[in-house]
């Protein structure tokens, strides 16, 4: 558990830098929420004032971000053991646990209220229980005590197109729950081919993350059914009518892409071999010889999911849609 004195050491100049407390945003993970919050918001049917949508955007980024330094708050002791994130801004002792507790706290109460004003108070909710949900029943319970964790706590990473949707139309419909859905499935498989190729790292640390519990042969499976299942869920936008004939087709190369790397996971030996043993490196795409199939999937399946929301942001931001059904029919 996170050290509740909330105190780390200062960096020698005693002062942390502004990009140290950026870092405490989460910026990479930020910058997808970001994206699909957006795509979310666009795919909306209705309009919404250009200026109140950027401001809508913002607020969702905002609360990303708080989220971010409250994980990272928490985690500082875990984070300390692992080579991946030993360096983030409160291990290596850049920012205080309690100014990085004092942030976070303080940009998520703004960035509700500011959703709350420029959009509505639904979404100003929903977001204010992202928040919540992976600060606290995320990080604080299941992080540390199943390795369903990111079965569970993925729900947090799939709410921000649903509110980006309720931003714009004040309700929550299929197609939100759609979009919702997709990001909940792609998220253990997404994690799991990391956890495969760190999983010393995290086993050092002691998160019961699936491989470290359950074993590499058995998340090889499961990271196989679970891209069978996303496979599926992904081309249900089309019958729904979110998605045009573009989304179609990005989504079914996506699709087979994804299987096949996730069969090449699981015919591979990804995890095995003193995987589990060993520490894992720095880098967070340093493998060893036997994990690549792991490292391609986790690779790719980042490029899956922005080019999947990049298909439904072009459709209906830039006017491409066109029904699949329509065209099928003419």
């Amino acid at each position: 558990m996170s050290d509740l004195s909330l105190t780390s050491p200062l960096s020698p100049s005693g002062l942390a830098e502004p990009e140290d407390f950026i870092q405490l945003m989460k910026p990479r993970v930020m910058s997808l929420v970001v994206f699909t919050a957006l795509v979310g918001l666009v795919a909306a049917p209705g309009s919404m004032n250009f200026l109140l949508a950027m401001v809508s955007v913002f607020a969702i980024a905002l609360g990303a971000g708080a989220a971010g330094a409250l994980n990272m708050w928490f985690d500082a002791d875990i984070d300390a053991k692992m080579r991946r994130t030993r360096l983030r801004p409160i291990p290596s002792g850049r920012v205080e646990g309690r100014a990085a507790l004092g942030f976070g706290l303080i940009m998520a109460v703004i960035a509700v209220v500011i959703l709350g004003a420029a959009a509505n108070y639904l979404a100003a909710g929903l977001l204010a229980f992202t928040i919540f949900f992976y600060a606290v029943i995320y990080t604080m319970v299941l992080k540390r005590s199943t390795p369903q964790n990111i079965v569970i706590g993925g729900a947090a990473g799939a709410f921000p197109p649903m509110i980006g949707w309720v931003a714009a139309t004040g309700t929550i419909d299929i197609n939100a729950a759609l979009l919702f859905g997709i990001i909940f499935l792609w998220t253990p498989p997404h994690f799991w081919a990391l956890a495969l190729y760190k999983a010393g790292d995290y086993e050092k640390a002691g998160v019961p993350m699936l491989p470290v519990v359950a074993g590499p042969k058995a998340t090889r499976r499961q990271i196989m059914a679970y891209a069978v299942a996303l496979g599926l869920l992904a081309m249900v936008p089309v019958v729904t009518g979110l998605g045009g004939v573009l989304y179609a087709g990005v989504a079914a190369l996506l699709n087979l892409a994804f299987l096949a790397l996730a069969w090449r996971v699981l015919r591979s030996q990804a995890g095995e071999g003193g995987a589990r043993a060993a520490a894992g490196g720095a880098d967070l795409y340093e493998v060893r010889k036997g994990d690549k199939a792991a490292r391609d999937l986790f690779g790719f399946s980042i490029l899956y999911l922005f080019a999947l929301f990049a298909a439904l942001l072009a459709e209906h931001g830039l006017g491409l849609y066109v029904a699949v059904f329509t065209v099928a029919g003419s």
